[in-house]
C-alpha cells in the first residue's frame, strides 16, 4: 500500500519548534496551526529543532505518557519523531522537550488519525430492467471517523439522496458506511450515468474536505420477448432427411439463443447456442419436443416445436454367408452390414445365449465380431440384432471350427531293403472333426490303402489319425513315389474340399552280396614277392570295401579301405588270413584268403650266378697281382723292365 509521508518541517508542514536556552535564543514555530491530519497506513515524520544552544538534550512523549508507538532519531540540534505505519494509537498531543544547561522548554502538536483510503463503491441488487424496482448501494468501505463522512448519490446531475453520519462511534475503528436508494428504471435512463460521491470533513477551519467519487453507467436491461421458430422444409419428416430451425428472441441486451431437446423426464438437453440448429439424417428417435430460448441477464422467454421423424425400412447382410468354417488357432472375423439404417444398434448372442468368446466393434453401419483365436467354443449358431428406431431384425450365422493345419507325415519302419517287409505309416496331427477325415496312400498311380474314423461323440479333441501298411519292396519300386493323401470335408459346406498330401521317393537298398577277391599271382608266394588282393562286392547302394587282417585271438583289425590291397615285397610274417567286407546301410558281405609266403632253398643261396663270377675273378686277380710286384722289383735292380722276359718266367 502506498503511503503517504507527512512531515513537520519548515513550509512543508513542518514543525519548527525553538526553544531560548538563553536571553539570546528564540523559539520560531511554523506552521502556526497546533495540529496535524494523519492518514491510517501513511508515514508521519515530527520534526523538533532548537537554536541558541550547541548541545541540546531532545526527547519526546505524549501529553499523557502512553507509548510513542515510533521511532525517535536524534542528530545535533534536531530530533525525529517517525511512525510508520499510522494507525490509532498514534492519535496523541505529542511533546518535544528540549533540555540546554539548567533550562528545560517544551513544544506541543497535536496528531489527528483518520481513514479514507479507498473510492466509494456502487452495487446494484439485482439487474436494473424498465419498470421494476433496483436498489442502489453506495459504500465507503474503512472509514474513519464516519461522523463527519457525507455520501450523496445522483443519477446524471440529479441528486437521488445525501446522507450524514452524525453520531460519534463508540470505538475507535475503521467501518464501511454505506447509502440505499430504490428506483424503477425507464428507457430514458439507459446510458445514464451513476455518481456516488464519498466527503469528510476533517478540517476544522475552512480547508477543503477530503473527497472520492465512482461512476457506474446504468445498464438497463429488457427481458426477452415474442420469441419465434422457423422450420424448413418440415416438422414431418422421413428418416435420413436433414431440417434447419430458426429461432428469433428480442430483449435489450440481445437475448442468447439456446437450443434444447426435451427429455422424457422433462429435463432439457442442451443442443445448440446458435439461433440456427440443424439436423442432418434424422433417425426415428430424433422425433420429440425442440425448445428455443432467448435469454439475457434479466429474464428468458421460450417457444417449442415437434417434430416427427417416421422410420425407414432397413435391410441386415451378415457375412460371409449362412455358414463358415473357421480353422482352429485362426481368426475369423463375422460382418453385420447395415443399409438404409444411419444410426443402428448393434447386438450380437449365440442361439443357446453362451459366451460368445469374441471381440465386438461397432463402427457407423457395421458390426464386426472376431473370434481369435477360434476354439470349440466357438462352434455355434450367431445372431446379430440390429435396432433401427423401434424396428428390430436379426441375422444368424453358423461356424463350424475344424483343425487341418499340416499336411501328412510319411514314416517308414526301418530303410527299405529289397525283400524285407517294411511298414508304411501315414500320419495327419491335430485334425478335427477326425470322423470327416479321410486317409488314402498311393504308390505310383496304384492306390495302397484307404481309411475312414468313427466319430467320437464323447470329447471335442485335436486327434492325430494315421494309416499303417506293411509291403515287400524290390528293386523296381525304386524311383516310385508314395502319396499319402489327406481329405476333410465338413458337411455341406460352402467352400473347396480340404485337403493336404505328401509325397516321399522310393530308394530300395540291396544288402551286400557275391563278394568276391581276386589274388595275382597266387595266394602262395617265395618272401620276396609282390603280391595284389582285389576284392568286389555288388549291393545297392554301392557298398564300401574294408580289408581287415584276422588276429591269433580272432579279433579283425582294420588296414585298408581301398578294394585292391597291394604287398610289393612279401615277408614271411605276412602270412595269415585277410578279410574283405562289403559295407552298406543295410548290410554286410564278408569273403577270406589265406596268404601263405613261403622261404628259398639254401643250395640256391649259396651258388648263385652272381657269387660264382666274383669267386673266379677273384681266383685270376690275386696272382696277377704278385707277378706284377716280382717283375717291378727285378726291374729296379738291373734297371730294366722286359715284358717278354716276364713272360718267360711266367
Amino acid at each position: 500500500m502506498l503511503r503517504k509521508m507527512f512531515v513537520i518541517f519548515g513550509a512543508s508542514d513542518v514543525l519548527w519548534m525553538v526553544f531560548a536556552v538563553s536571553q539570546a535564543s528564540q523559539i520560531d514555530i511554523f506552521p502556526s496551526e497546533s495540529k496535524i491530519f494523519a492518514q491510517i497506513g501513511d508515514s508521519v515524520s515530527l520534526t523538533c529543532s532548537t537554536t541558541g544552544c550547541e548541545s541540546p538534550s531532545l526527547s519526546w512523549r505524549t501529553q499523557i505518557d502512553s507509548p510513542l508507538n515510533g521511532k525517535v532519531k536524534t542528530e545535533g540540534t534536531t530530533s525525529m519523531l517517525i511512525m510508520d505505519p499510522v494507525s490509532f494509537k498514534d492519535e496523541h498531543q505529542y511533546l518535544c522537550t528540549a533540555i540546554c544547561k539548567d533550562k528545560k522548554l517544551e513544544k506541543a502538536i497535536r496528531v489527528e488519525i483518520y481513514s479514507f483510503s479507498k473510492d466509494p463503491e456502487i452495487h446494484l441488487s439485482s439487474p436494473p430492467e424498465v419498470g421494476k424496482p433496483v436498489t442502489v448501494t453506495c459504500s465507503v468501505p474503512d472509514v474513519y471517523p464516519f461522523e463527519r463522512l457525507e455520501i450523496e448519490l445522483l443519477k446524471g446531475n440529479r441528486p437521488m439522496k445525501v446522507q450524514d453520519f452524525l453520531e460519534p462511534s463508540e470505538k475507535k475503528a475503521q467501518e464501511t458506511k454505506s447509502l440505499d436508494v430504490t428506483f424503477s428504471p425507464t428507457d430514458e435512463d439507459i446510458g445514464t450515468a451513476l455518481v456516488c460521491q464519498a466527503t469528510l470533513h476533517i478540517y476544522d477551519d475552512d480547508s477543503p474536505p477530503k473527497v472520492r467519487k465512482t461512476t457506474k453507467e446504468l445498464e438497463v436491461y429488457i427481458s426477452p420477448k415474442d420469441t419465434a421458430i422457423s422450420v424448413n422444409p418440415s416438422t414431418r419428416l422421413q428418416e435420413g432427411d436433414s431440417v434447419t430451425m430458426t429461432c428469433t428472441s428480442a430483449g435489450l441486451p440481445a437475448p442468447r439463443i439456446l437450443w434444447s431437446k426435451k427429455l422424457d423426464n422433462g429435463n432439457l438437453q442442451l443442443l445448440s447456442e446458435n439461433a440456427t440448429l440443424t439436423l442432418i439424417s434424422m433417425r426415428a428417435e430424433d422425433s420429440g419436443i425442440y425448445v428455443c430460448e432467448g435469454n439475457n441477464p434479466v429474464g428468458k422467454d421460450r417457444k417449442e416445436v415437434k417434430l416427427i421423424v417416421q422410420e425407414k425400412n432397413f435391410t441386415v447382410e451378415i457375412s460371409p454367408g449362412p455358414q463358415i468354417a473357421a480353422q482352429v488357432g485362426d481368426s475369423v472375423v463375422l460382418t453385420c452390414d447395415v443399409r438404409d439404417c444411419e444410426s443402428p444398434s448393434f447386438s450380437w448372442r449365440t442361439l443357446i445365449d453362451s459366451p460368445l468368446n469374441g471381440n465386438v466393434r461397432n463402427e457407423g453401419s457395421k458390426s464386426t465380431l472376431t473370434l481369435s483365436p477360434v476354439s470349440f467354443e466357438n462352434e455355434h449358431f450367431y445372431l446379430c440384432t440390429v435396432m433401427c428406431g423401434q424396428k428390430k431384425l436379426e441375422k444368424r450365422i453358423q461356424v463350424k471350427p475344424y483343425s487341418f493345419p499340416s499336411d501328412p507325415e510319411i514314416e517308414m519302419s526301418g530303410p527299405l531293403v529289397s525283400g524285407n517287409p517294411v511298414t508304411v505309416s501315414c500320419k495327419v496331427p491335430n485334425v478335427y472333426p477326425s470322423d470327416r477325415l479321410e486317409i488314402e496312400l498311393f504308390k505310383g498311380e496304384s492306390i495302397m490303402m484307404n481309411k475312414t474314423f468313427s466319430k467320437d461323440l464323447s470329447k471335442k479333441a485335436l486327434e492325430t489319425k494315421s494309416l499303417e501298411k506293411t509291403f515287400i519292396p524290390t528293386t523296381e519300386d525304386t524311383g516310385n513315389v508314395l502319396v499319402c493323401l489327406a481329405r476333410l470335408p465338413i458337411d455341406e459346406m460352402e467352400f473347396e474340399l480340404k485337403q493336404r498330401q505328401s509325397t516321399q521317393t522310393l530308394y530300395v537298398n540291396v544288402a551286400p552280396r557275391d563278394t568276391t577277391i581276386l589274388v595275382s599271382p597266387s595266394s602262395i608266394l617265395e618272401e620276396g614277392s609282390s603280391v595284389n588282393m582285389t576284392c568286389s562286392s555288388n549291393g545297392l547302394p554301392a557298398p564300401k570295401i574294408l580289408w581287415s587282417r584276422q588276429l591269433s585271438n580272432g579279433d579283425l583289425q582294420p588296414i585298408s579301405e581301398n578294394a585292391t590291397l597291394s604287398f610289393m615285397s612279401t615277408k614271411m610274417e605276412d602270412s595269415g588270413i585277410y578279410v574283405c567286407e562289403g559295407i552298406n546301410q543295410v548290410g554286410t558281405s564278408r569273403k577270406e584268403v589265406n596268404l601263405i609266403i613261403q622261404g628259398r632253398e639254401s643250395n640256391k643261396d649259396y651258388f648263385s650266378p652272381e657269387l660264382l663270377v666274383l669267386y673266379c675273378a677273384s681266383s685270376l686277380i690275386i696272382p696277377a697281382i704278385g707277378m706284377i710286384i716280382y717283375f717291378a722289383r727285378r726291374a729296379n735292380m738291373t734297371g730294366s723292365y722286359s715284358l717278354v722276359e716276364a713272360q718267360k718266367v711266367c
